[in-house]
């Protein structure tokens, strides 16, 4: 039978969720599972197709067409599988789907509700990822968007709530991203937003069976005595995501702390041991580059470094694959007009422009085009680069 890991985030937004379910997904495929990932975003919108790159970051197409969340792009890179439309799911398609059916009389009359209609429909979504899937999915891992709290994803909460009662206790794991700041005047770490994160995520009926604590710097046993204390978690299921370089590294981090081991006894899975040699290699070689190359990349969106998160990736990729590390100049497309290009690409190894929308920071990349042609430096054009 398939089992599930749901992963939710506490305190804080933007936390690394995305990189930690990201990293079981490697830990876990590294022991020889098949792993599946979904994104469950709490906004309205159907999709991130129409949504503002400033304010959202980068829209991800599956290779089905889907228009999906950036985290998708790092479960992709992290498990090396190609995700689906199924593997992205917003409010907004689940009230859509509702709606639907109750337009058609599937409901045969009853008054359609968030319990159980919207529920049963995000339990149903949840399961589509293993019934679809080509091959039988060991481990379906399901990153909960949004904080505890948020009024948005109650109807999730409570959804993942219900759903390891329906398919049993031993099939479900629950693994909440919290965030232990530190304060500079006490010159210490404290745990209390911690604490008060697991309390609420419990009232709402779910206890976390491991807890990882995005921090700076490691935590000392008391500070991981008193979580375990407060929370009621095990002390080896407290595991630290300390800030790294590289964001390839956390599934070692992880690994280093047995969490892999940890998830493997409490789902009762059957695997093999884990082989994380390759990656620790390709961690190494973006660690330790034998070359150096500066890409200039004109964009619209620039201000924002997830807006183009997929290029820099797979220009990061495609240096380490070269053993070369791959510096990237971020332009401002409007800023090419108001300043000597001669300036703007001093130094440049080679130029990419990426797509965009509107008017907008045209006549820079056409500026820009013109400068890489006249000067003979590589260029890339992706879609309106072109």
């Amino acid at each position: 039978m398939t089992k599930y890991i749901f992963v939710t985030g506490g305190v804080v937004s933007s936390l690394g969720k995305g990189i930690s379910a990201s990293s079981i997904g490697r830990i876990l495929k590294s022991r020889g599972l098949n792993i599946s990932i979904q994104k469950i975003d709490p906004y309205i919108n159907v999709d991130a197709g129409t949504m503002n790159p400033f304010q959202h970051g980068e829209v991800f197409v599956t290779e089905d067409g889907a228009e999906t969340d950036l985290d998708l792009g790092h479960y992709e890179r992290f498990i090396d599988t190609n995700l689906s439309n199924d593997n992205n799911m917003t409010t907004g398609k689940i009230y859509s789907s509702v709606i639907a059916k109750e337009r058609r009389g599937d409901f045969l009359g009853a008054t359609v509700q968030v319990i159980p209609h919207i529920t049963d429909e995000i339990k149903s979504t949840i399961k589509n990822i293993s019934q679809n899937a080509k091959e039988k999915m060991d481990v379906v891992i399901v990153e909960i968007g949004g904080t505890v709290g948020d009024i948005e994803s109650l109807p999730f909460l409570e959804a993942i709530r219900q759903f390891r009662n329906d398919i049993g206790k031993d099939n479900v794991l629950y693994i909440h991203v919290t965030f232990i700041p530190y304060l500079e005047a006490a010159k210490e770490l404290k745990s209390k937003p911690t604490q008060h994160s697991v309390r609420e995520l419990r009232e709402i009926g779910i206890q976390p069976d491991i807890v990882i604590c995005r921090c700076q710097s490691k935590l000392s046993q008391e500070i991981k005595n008193k979580i375990s204390l407060f929370c009621d978690i095990r002390n080896e299921a407290i595991i630290e995501a300390i800030n790294v370089k590289s964001i390839y590294e956390v599934p070692i981090i992880f690994e280093e702390q047995k969490l892999g081991d940890l998830i493997v006894e409490l789902l009762n899975l059957k695997c093999q041991d884990s082989d994380l040699q390759n990656w620790k290699n390709m961690v190494n070689k973006i660690y330790h580059p034998q070359k150096e190359v500066n890409i200039g990349m004109v964009g619209k969106y620039i201000s924002l470094k997830d807006a183009y998160i997929s290029i820099t990736e797979a220009l990061l990729h495609g240096g380490i694959d070269n053993d070369c590390r791959v510096k990237i100049k971020r332009i401002d497309s409007d800023e090419v007009k108001k300043i000597a290009p001669k300036i703007l690409f001093e130094d440049i190894d080679g130029i990419l422009i990426p797509g965009g929308f509107g008017k907008r920071g045209i006549e820079g990349k056409i500026e820009t085009v013109k400068y890489a042609r006249e000067h003979k430096i590589p260029f890339l054009g992706i879609c309106l680069g072109m």
